[in-house]
């Protein structure tokens, strides 16, 4: 069994992101469990806070559900044509205290997006790279899914629409999972 944490990058119930990151659930091949969190509750990084009470809760569930999982699948969206700063604050708090950083090293990361432009999340998702990168993950780089014009292919609750889309999600989370089980 091929365990893989799904994190959408959205506080927005409705979010494409959190559609897209339902779709991978549903698509996910036999033997394969995907693992859907979000970042709700993840409070702005305070080392002071830190200091004082520890690492919260919601931070807390995040690091349990990652050191179970085979890999991390990332779904963010694009704001302002880069990493939204509630999903790096979220990568950021659960990189901490020191040395739990390594919750990270060598573990497969794969990215996807959604985002109502013609370009999906291309810039966020290369964005992430040097963080990606310095948290040491194995990223997949055969693998991208990008979701353009995502407001022509989700319902009003974010729901993925468009079967075209749906295989595609499909196609992503069944090659992700080969990379994970491969070690390539």
């Amino acid at each position: 069994m091929t365990r893989i944490l799904g994190i959408s990058g959205s506080l927005r119930v409705a979010s494409y992101n959190a559609g897209l990151l339902r779709a991978a659930v549903e698509a996910a091949p036999p033997g394969v469990t995907l693992d859907a969190r979000s970042i709700r509750g993840v409070p702005l990084y305070d080392a002071d806070v830190e200091a004082a009470e520890g690492v919260p809760a919601a931070v807390a569930l995040l690091k349990d559900a990652l050191k179970a999982a085979d890999g991390l699948l990332l779904v963010t969206p694009e704001y302002n044509n880069g990493v939204p700063g509630v999903f790096k604050n979220a990568i950021d708090w659960m990189s901490r205290p020191p040395g739990e950083g390594e919750l990270f090293k060598g573990k497969p990361v794969a990215l996807m997006g959604a985002s109502p432009g013609n370009f999906g999340t291309t810039l966020s998702q290369t964005h992430w790279l040097p963080v990606l990168r310095t948290l040491g993950t194995r990223p997949w780089f055969e693998g991208r899914l990008l979701v353009a014009r995502a407001g022509t292919l989700f319902d009003k609750d974010g729901n993925l629409t468009d079967e075209a889309t749906r295989k595609r999600v499909a196609g992503f989370v069944e090659g992700f999972a080969r990379f994970i089980g491969g070690g390539g």
